[in-house]
Order: C-alpha cells, then sequence, then structure tokens
C-alpha cells in the first residue's frame, strides 16, 4: 500500500524566511495537494505572513506554476513574495 504523504522541501524567501528563521522547512502533506496549500500552511502557523497571501508567486523545481499546481513527493517548492525595492 503506497503511503498517503508526501514529503516536499520548501525553498524560503524574504519575509518567509525571516518568519520561520530557516531557509529550508521540509514538510508532509497529502497526496494531490495544490501547491498553494504550502503558502497557507505557513500563513497559518506564521499569521504576519498573511499580507503576503495574495501576491506569492510558486515555483516546483526551478519552474513558476500556478496556485492549483499538484505537489509530488520529493518535490522542491519555492515561495517568491515580492522583493521589496529600494
Amino acid at each position: 500500500m503506497s503511503n498517503p504523504f508526501i514529503t516536499v522541501t520548501v525553498k524560503l524567501f524574504a519575509a518567509y524566511q525571516e518568519a520561520y528563521g530557516v531557509s529550508e522547512l521540509v514538510l508532509e502533506f497529502p497526496q494531490d495537494t495544490p501547491v498553494v496549500a504550502v503558502r497557507d500552511r505557513l500563513i497559518a502557523e506564521h499569521p504576519q505572513l498573511a499580507q503576503w497571501r495574495d501576491v506569492t508567486r510558486f515555483g516546483i523545481n526551478l519552474q513558476f506554476v500556478e496556485p492549483d499546481a499538484i505537489l509530488l513527493d520529493g518535490d522542491e517548492v519555492v515561495l517568491i513574495p515580492p522583493v521589496s525595492g529600494g
């Protein structure tokens, strides 16, 4: 019987990295989880990140993807908040 969960590595940048104090997390999710669920979980754990909810872009394995892209076991996920200039 296959494992109903997948493990992904999440690379953190900017505000996400500041909130967690680390550059990378390894998280477990149910199979067929969309990448947007990674962002929502991080915001649930660190509500101050909610301001980035609507402007965060998503990458899986160095490719930009839509929020509904389905995660696979072993994927590397990147959450990319806007970079403030100036």
